[in-house]
């Protein structure tokens, strides 16, 4: 087919190629389902009756260092879009630079967090350097793949959401700008909900909405904004996230069809957020802060009760959508792809155990300063600063007394005296009793990065670690030991090889490394590894960060895709914090914990 007019929003409804079109989309993130399940996935998408698949990019995984970039393997977004393409699924790309996705920092890379001026999300120059660096690398690759030039992408959103942070007038113009400089010519999108509108629109741009439950002033107040023009759901919510210590969230399936229904009957386009949620693999889970107390962290899943799960299995949902979706499509829809074979290996008994204390040789420091310094600000990994994981902060204490953390923990410390743990503290409980003792002796805080906010007017503030003093006994502790403990795969590594590992005879002092092997006969199939008797704390499988597990739940069972596995021996580390049975089992189908209605 040549190609003469790509997408258009000129009149009630889409054209493309002058000839009306309907979106019918759905939210795949590649960057949260292994390489080897990218076809799988969009498949299944495209049995379903979609036709556009929608994709965020995640910047702080494309740039984990300023002027360091990696569109390799799993972030080989140039291979994702050609999946697409092979599959005649068109693409609405939604470069960011900032994303939300319940994602660290909403996509945004920490260490812009160095400049203690930074501004996220505005004209500030510090900001705009930075995405202007990162668009330079990351939309000359998208280009080539534009409609216009026999590419699948038929639209690009700018930004995301922006209406509900409008911070700078001027932001948005400059990253529409941004956008056209380096040869963006599809049409251009914004997205918002229904408050957010008010303030996220942009001259030149089509406004689409966001939401769940259906109220016909939204629409009609989009209608009003925005007269003669088609009217797009650009996220609407199949189902939702989960926080710890929260329930699992569902979205009944007959709530969601009714809600689909109605919007096609309204002559909308849709696109489904998510279509197919995966994993937030790693420590990039975001944290949502919006009218509460303290920010609470995001679970490791990222099921989201959407139309395919985690693992890639149907659900009700996804049958009744391709029922309904059939019925907009003049030809019969792919027959549905198989499902992927799962399994239940052998529980798997730890065999050895390093302490956490035996694991610093490993780490990049030890680091010294008067006052306690910010992860994102010590001078690691090139000096771009420490972006995810823990950090422990070491000083000297010659009495008892009380512990004050002056609400500068972020997000959760594990205190302890002479490597002895004496409690927790984090934004709940901010002072700690410590035991008298004789002489000098070491007072530790091991402090985790549970995940940054990803939503809201509170960017700026995300630093992580210690963020300010720490008081004992009303007087500020100075003299600070600080090591680094970002968990990257080089780590996980040279632990292997270490000679401080010590049989599980010997019981283990806690936080520790926990490591095991457990074999896989025959060609490896996914599975689900649960740790009922564990606490809190990492689970690596042959060097790859499953993400973290933690009792109190929702989430019960961390997904183990199957082509992260080998035949033969496969290698497990635990980081654990406090308490392990030392044994690790496999299920066939996850646990997310009890569940709750969205409200």
């Amino acid at each position: 087919m040549k190609r003469l007019e790509g997408l258009r929003a000129n009149s009630s409804q889409f054209t493309l190629e002058k000839q009306p079109f309907r979106i019918l989309g759905g939210s795949v993130h590649y960057f949260r389902v292994p390489r080897t399940y990218w076809e799988d996935r969009l498949l299944k998408m495209k049995a379903c009756g979609i036709n556009t698949l929608t994709t965020y990019v995640p910047w702080n995984l494309h740039e984990p260092e300023r002027g360091v970039f990696d569109f390799e393997n799993d972030l080989d977004l140039e291979a994702y879009l050609r999946i697409a393409a092979s599959l005649d699924l068109w693409v609405i790309l939604r470069p960011g630079p900032y994303i939300c996705g319940e994602w660290d920092l909403g996509g945004l890379p920490s260490w812009l967090l160095r400049d203690q001026n930074m501004k996220l999300r505005t004209t500030y120059s510090g900001f705009t350097d930075a995405v202007n660096s990162f668009f330079d690398e990351v939309i000359k690759k998208v280009v080539p793949y534009q409609y216009s030039q026999g590419g699948p992408i038929i639209a690009v959103q700018v930004e995301n959401e922006y209406g509900s942070y409008a911070k700078d007038d001027k932001y948005m113009p400059f990253i529409k700008e941004a956008l056209l400089s380096r040869g963006i010519t599809e049409l251009l999108l914004t997205s918002d909900n229904k408050d957010g509108l008010k303030l996220g629109g942009l001259k030149g741009a089509l406004e689409t909405i966001n939401f769940q439950k259906l109220d016909i002033n939204e629409i009609k107040y989009l209608d009003e904004i925005q007269p003669q023009k088609p009217k797009m759901v650009m996220e609407y919510w199949s189902g939702w996230f989960d926080l710890w210590g929260g329930l699992h969230h569902v979205f009944t399936a007959e709530d969601m069809i009714s809600v689909v229904t109605e919007i096609l009957k309204l002559n909308m386009s849709i696109n489904l957020y998510m279509f197919h949620g995966g994993t937030n693999f790693g420590f990039m889970n975001g944290a949502f802060a919006v009218g509460l107390p303290a920010p609470q962290p995001m679970v490791t899943s990222y099921d989201y009760d959407a139309p395919l799960s985690e693992a890639g299995d149907y659900t009700t949902k996804y049958h009744l959508l391709r029922n309904l979706f059939s019925s907009y499509h003049s030809q019969p829809l792919p027959k549905l792809p198989s499902t992927q074979e799962r399994k239940a290996y052998q529980s798997v008994v730890v065999k050895q155990h390093l302490s956490l204390w035996d694991s610093l040789h490993s780490t990049e420091g030890p680091f010294k300063s008067e006052r306690p310094v910010n992860m994102e600000n010590l001078p690691v990994n090139n000096n771009n600063g420490q972006s995810y994981g823990y950090t422990l902060y070491e000083t000297a204490i010659t009495s008892g007394g009380t512990l004050n953390s002056k609400n500068n923990i972020r997000d959760r410390a594990l205190v302890f005296v002479d490597k002895h743990f004496i409690g927790v503290l984090d934004y709940k409980v901010q002072e700690l009793v410590v035991p008298d003792g004789k002489g000098s002796r070491t007072l530790s805080l091991l402090v985790e990065n549970c995940g940054r906010v990803n939503y809201g007017t509170t960017l700026d503030d995300e630093r992580k670690g210690l963020v300010g003093d720490v008081e004992f006994n009303s007087h500020i502790l100075r003299d600070f030991i600080i090591h680094s403990l970002d968990m990257k795969p080089a780590f996980i590594n040279s632990l292997q090889s270490t000679g401080h590992w010590v049989s599980m005879q010997q019981q283990p002092s806690f936080p520790a490394f926990f490591q095991a092997k457990f074999y896989v006969i025959s060609s490896p199939k996914d599975t689900f590894i649960k740790l009922p008797e564990w606490t809190k704390g990492v689970v690596f499988i042959n060097g790859r960060n499953l993400g973290r597990y933690w009792s109190i739940g929702p989430q019960q069972t961390l997904y183990v895709p199957g082509p992260w596995l080998q035949r033969g021996g496969n290698q497990v580390m635990v980081f654990e914090e406090q308490e392990a049975d030392g044994k690790l089992q496999f299920a066939s189908s996850p646990d997310y914990g009890m569940t709750v209605d969205v409200q």
